[in-house]
């Protein structure tokens, strides 16, 4: 029940897409005990935006390395290639860490195009032994923001333990109640929130080591290793020459050109394959720490205590979409990514600066209200375009809402749960082939183009 989970580490292009069916596999390995002695094959299917999307978002290439046992924290860029070229040229991985198995990338990994009814993105497992019998079988949803539930799972409510008897937050009407009887800002009730499960050096351990690894996709993204994106498009990456050409100016809108470097260095990091946060998304994941980057280095005593507080608030403002709502592109558009970072960002941006809870909560409506209805439409379904720009905006959109929002007189007509719910319910509405499919909007267009 922790809302830490929100911001995970991990690695680019895509949290539902590449790093959900990743951790889905290291799942499945944990069932396989009993039996992986027996195992002589294993055999994925992915279902629906996973299917469709999957080449472009490596989902195929994050089930061989989950299968291997290879964490996301663990994946670096040769291990990822040792692991690939024995799988696709040798034809074999070794299972769990623990069994090497015949592996035929053609035979073992499937695409189907179907919908599972639960969730949009689903993949399933099977392990099989002599003569292909049935050894074991999972289905795993990766439901957004890395996070991963099996067919069980998806089907139950989540419920608080009996046990517990802290308090919790649901809504942001919760939060409003909260800070109407002992006058707290959004940061210390989210940080009173965390207390109930962790010690007040983990939390500060854990949100000091999200904005460093932040800061660390940023610079990498500055200096790449290569200069275009991986994929058909054969993207070239801006951000190294915009990083050299920008400087100090007088012009009053110069420092849009440094929000944009800032999300455009980390998207591109991610649309690299690089080294991560979800924040709550991958495809979303430069909103966020742009907004940081634009407060540390073009405001004054932005440090490590405002880090803290600015990461908690943006993690209970995404908890309360995640819980509500989706932060799924396959499930609700790129409105659920780019929207849901655009309002965390915005919420906490104004209550570092001093704003009070309603505040707060005006400026995470403002933000995806100007979001709402948008769609994902990954061109190749690869996280490049538009994905890349939309971050900018949205971290450009998240900077305008707090500063709307802490100059604002009057009473909002609408509130942050009413938009949360509008939200999920435009997903819901909006037609399958603008969500994370890559068979309409930009990606059909561009597709015929090409």
């Amino acid at each position: 029940m922790s809302n830490l989970d929100i911001f995970k580490i991990g690695i680019g292009p895509s949290s539902s897409h590449t790093l959900g069916p990743m951790l889905a596999a290291n799942l499945f390995c944990k069932i396989l005990d009993n039996v992986i002695y027996k195992i002589q094959r294993i055999e994925t299917t992915l279902y629906g935006s996973l299917s469709l999307t999957g080449k472009g978002h490596l989902t195929d290439k994050a089930v061989i390395w989950g299968l291997n046992a290879i964490t996301p924290k663990d994946i670096t860029p040769q291990i990822s290639k040792d692991i690939l070229n024995k799988a696709i040229n040798s034809h074999s991985i070794n299972l769990c860490g623990k069994k090497e198995i015949h592996f035929i990338y053609e035979r073992d990994i499937i695409f189907n195009n179907d919908f599972l009814p639960l969730h949009q993105n689903a993949l399933i497992f099977r392990a099989l032994g002599e003569d292909s019998t049935l050894l074991a079988e999972e289905t795993y949803y990766s439901i957004g923001g890395g996070f991963v539930k099996n067919s069980k799972e998806i089907q139950k409510k989540e419920k608080i333990s009996p046990s517990f008897i802290g308090f919790q937050v649901n809504s942001a009407k919760d939060l409003m109640n909260l800070s109407n009887k002992n006058t707290k800002s959004l940061s210390s009730i989210a940080y009173e929130y965390e207390l109930q499960f962790h010690t007040k050096e983990h939390i500060y351990d854990y949100c000091l080591e999200i904005w460093n690894v932040m800061q660390e996709c940023f610079a990498q993204g500055c200096n790449p290793k290569e200069l275009n994106l991986p994929g058909p498009l054969n993207l070239h990456r801006r951000a190294k020459g915009l990083s050299e050409r920008i400087c100090p100016t007088m012009d009053p809108f110069g420092i849009i050109d440094y929000i944009s470097l800032y999300a455009i260095a980390i998207a591109e990091e991610n649309a690299g394959g690089g080294r991560v946060v979800t924040a709550p998304t991958n495809g979303a994941c430069a909103v966020i720490p742009a907004v940081m980057l634009y407060l540390k280095n073009h405001s004054i005593g932005f440090n490590d205590s405002m880090v803290v507080d600015f990461l908690l608030c943006a993690m209970m403002i995404g908890s309360l979409y995640k819980k509500n709502a989706s932060i799924s592109g396959a499930e609700a558009g790129c409105q659920a990514e780019i929207g849901s970072a655009s309002s965390m960002a915005a919420a906490a941006m104004a209550t570092v600066l001093g704003a009070n809870v309603s505040q707060a909560c005006n400026a995470a409506e403002i933000a995806m209200e100007h979001h709402l209805g948008l769609t994902c439409d990954p061109v190749f379904g690869l996280v490049q375009i538009p994905c890349i720009e939309r971050n900018a905006f949205g971290a450009i959109k998240a900077i305008s809402a707090a500063r709307m929002a802490m100059n604002r007189k009057s009473i909002p007509v609408v509130g942050l749960d009413d938009v949360i719910n509008t939200m999920y319910q435009t997903g819901k509405d909006m037609n399958s082939k603008y969500k994370e499919t890559a068979l309409g909007g930009l990606a059909s267009t561009i597709k015929n183009i090409c």
